[in-house]
């Protein structure tokens, strides 16, 4: 079943059919955004039905001139819920500390699954939802989101440092992760080439 414009136009008239459709649709892919930016399961299909229920009480208030700008505005409220419901659970996610010796490292989601490395997209979600909340939150948003440190610091409240020093401890902690499950050759290709 493909999304078309009659779907979502019935789904702005509050027609509960379409908005079935809609949920069966993108449900499998919110719920792995979701995934992403919670501790477990459970808090991630909690993250999906509250943005669900967003969706549908503003699907008829947004204009969509095409499908996928259709699919981007769902994705972005499914990760607005995750960082609302991320900052109901704690204040002082952000440890607003700052190291000189930051160096930029790399790490592709896609990339590591799709190369020979030896470890899933399970495996990576796993490692990802281990992560201290802020660190899997700033994590996310800068490599998944492409969000800049710049925009990362407004949308959360946080100094650009805050940001850099996040993001870099949550890529050392997965880094570590990745050397202890890996085979001294594997873990080589994968800090060298993707962390």
């Amino acid at each position: 079943m493909n999304l078309d414009f009659k779907i979502i136009s019935e789904a702005q008239k509050g027609k509960a059919s379409a908005q079935e459709k809609i949920y069966d649709l993108y449900s499998g892919a919110m719920l792995g955004i979701c995934a992403r930016y919670c501790r477990n399961i459970s808090d991630a299909e909690d993250v999906l039905q509250e943005g669900f229920l967003k969706a549908f009480m503003n699907i008829s208030k947004s204009h969509f001139e095409t499908v996928p700008s259709f699919s981007a505005w769902l994705k972005r409220i499914m990760i607005n819920t995750a960082l609302n419901h991320i900052r109901a659970q704690k204040k002082n996610l952000f440890i607003d500390e700052w190291n000189d010796n930051i160096e930029s490292t790399e790490l592709s989601y896609e990339d590591s699954a799709n190369s020979n490395i030896g470890i899933s997209q399970k495996e990576i979600l796993n490692m990802i939802q281990t992560l201290p909340d802020g660190y899997r939150t700033i994590f996310n948003l800068f490599v998944f989101e492409k969000y800049s440190h710049q925009d990362i610091a407004i949308t959360l409240g946080i100094s650009v440092n805050t940001s850099k020093t996040q993001l870099f401890k949550a890529r050392k902690i997965l880094q570590k992760k990745i050397k202890e499950q890996q085979p001294k050759e594997e873990n080589t290709y994968l800090i060298n080439n993707i962390l």
